[in-house]
């Protein structure tokens, strides 16, 4: 029951949504490249991150300094059928472009 509740919470938000939509489109992205997409400080990137993270739907990776995130892989049906509704709202998202991998 924790577990179904911290996903239903992690999308309860719609930055959250659109940060997981932003990702889902782009694939591994780093908390600098959200940051400079959604104009938002890292301090609120990270914790919308992590609660994305204990949703069950993000992994991250560290290189160095910086910090990676991307869908969790494999992803159950429950989560995956939540990515693809979220697909179907049409959100507008920032364009991405990475900053940390120049």
């Amino acid at each position: 029951m924790d577990i179904f509740l911290k996903t239903i919470g992690s999308i309860n938000d719609e930055t959250r949504i659109k940060i997981l939509n932003f990702i889902n489109q782009n694939g591994e992205v780093c908390v600098c490249d959200i940051e400079s997409a959604f104009n938002m400080i890292q301090s609120r990137v990270s914790r919308h991150l992590k609660i994305l993270k204990e949703g069950g739907f993000l992994k991250v990776e560290r290189r160095g300094r910086w910090a990676f995130y991307s869908i969790r892989t494999p992803l159950d049906a429950f989560r995956q059928s939540i990515l693809e509704e979220i697909a179907c709202l049409g959100l507008e998202l920032p364009i991405g472009e990475s900053r940390c991998r120049r």
